[in-house]
């Protein structure tokens, strides 16, 4: 029996309920994925009971024999993976780690230019709403309104003009792959650095279908969780040159000790992403992510940019006559979780949107393929007709958990 279960019953319950709610739904937030029972271990594991200010080999607490081994082994095995010369796995997610970025390289009033968040950009890449985007002077990139495209003419525009300091290359809503030559091209040009947030998308580069931003950027960010299936954890990946201040920035900068066991199950992650088994997962997760984006495209439902490349899909649904709210809220009671989004465009406020995003990554890990994907375009396409019918998304609700029971979820099956 847990001693959980005796000690906090109530506590208990919510963990149980969680899992038979990450069971009995079709899991479809681009952000979100399915860990291993290792990782889970290890996130739980006396690591937590550690406490280790500063770097292996330099700490400010004596018996950190093992957190300093822990380390040592992620930043190994990140470098391994990605081909980065030099690797900090300390920051407590992404957010923490851009800014880190900037702590490293700018000052405040420096100006930065990023995707605009309504676009596909980040927060934390110069929106109004962020730090980024109140301590620094954002200037912001949009896609192409005609082709739903980066449109790389208008960053080189727009760096010449205003000489950032920094030019952002990422995304958490845009579902093209990026042309990282081309922005190192426009960041030489104008003199700027150039840093990569790859958080959504450093499991397909891991995986080896997608580009991979290392040889081009100066500063690469990532978020562990999301596509590269670890802990909710960050890395900071950089050239050897720019080592010594991205490692300032993290630790004393902006945080005190790491998660060590945080740490650990980063590094349990980055063995399995290593593997052929993480590969075809990663193959399998664009091969999905076309499926069911051309499924709903042959439903009428608007793409940004009509398809996707990676993960993820945003889709506008003013042509539908329902807002992205709304429409998530009556999926999830079908048993359909993603999230409602910002479009280009957008002319609605954020909090109520005209548009939804979602990606593949969490089926994937559970054992979804291409037929499953066309099943839950048909799912999603009979919602928007239904969206106020209770019993029709309670029966449907059924059919998804029907459907789930067949694919155990990763971690707790």
């Amino acid at each position: 029996m847990s001693v959980l279960s005796q000690r906090d019953p109530e506590v208990y319950s919510l963990i149980k309920a969680e899992e038979a709610y990450q069971g009995s739904t079709i899991r479809m937030i681009a952000s979100e994925n399915y860990v291993s029972k290792s990782v889970l271990e290890a996130s739980g594991s006396v690591f937590a009971n550690k406490y280790s200010e500063g770097y292996p080999g330099a700490r400010y607490y004596q018996g950190q024999v093992n957190c300093d081994q822990i380390e040592l082994l992620a930043i190994k095995r990140a470098k391994e993976v990605f081909g980065a010369e030099h690797v900090n796995v300390q920051p407590y997610s992404g957010s923490p780690a851009n800014l880190a970025v900037y702590f490293a390289f700018i000052q405040p009033g420096d100006t930065i230019l990023g995707l605009n968040l309504s676009h596909g950009g980040h927060l934390t890449h110069g929106s109004k709403a962020s730090i980024t985007g109140k301590y620094f002077n954002p200037v912001h990139y949009n896609l192409d309104p005609k082709t739903g495209l980066i449109d790389y003419d208008e960053i080189e525009r727009l760096a010449v003009e205003h000489k950032p300091k920094i030019i952002v290359a990422g995304h958490s809503a845009y579902p093209r792959q990026l042309d990282f030559k081309r922005f190192r091209e426009i960041a030489d040009k104008v003199g700027a650095l150039l840093f990569v947030d790859m958080a959504h998308f450093a499991g397909l580069v891991a995986g080896g279908v997608h580009p991979s931003p290392i040889p081009y950027a100066d500063v690469v960010t990532t978020t562990t969780h999301k596509t590269l299936r670890g802990p909710r954890g960050a890395m900071i990946l950089c050239k050897e040159k720019h080592a010594k201040a991205i490692d300032k920035a993290v630790f004393p900068g902006l945080q005190g000790g790491p998660h060590n066991a945080t740490t650990a199950a980063i590094a349990v992650a980055l063995k399995e992403a290593a593997s052929p088994e993480f590969k075809t997962y990663a193959k399998n997760v664009i091969e999905n992510a076309k499926v069911l984006a051309d499924e709903l495209v042959k439903r009428g439902f608007n793409l940004v940019s009509g398809g996707t490349d990676n993960h993820l899909m945003l889709i506008d649904l003013t042509n539908k006559g329902i807002a992205g709210k709304p429409f998530a809220v009556a999926l999830e009671k079908a048993g359909i979780v993603l999230n409602y989004n910002t479009v280009p465009g957008e002319t609605r406020k954020a909090s109520d949107p005209s548009g939804i995003r979602l990606g593949t990554p969490s089926v994937t890990s559970r054992g979804f393929g291409t037929e499953e994907m066309k099943k839950i375009a048909v799912w999603m396409d009979a919602v928007v007709s239904h969206i106020d019918d209770e019993a029709f998304l309670a029966a449907t609700a059924k059919d998804v958990a029907a459907l789930c029971s067949k694919f155990p979820v990763p971690g707790i099956e």
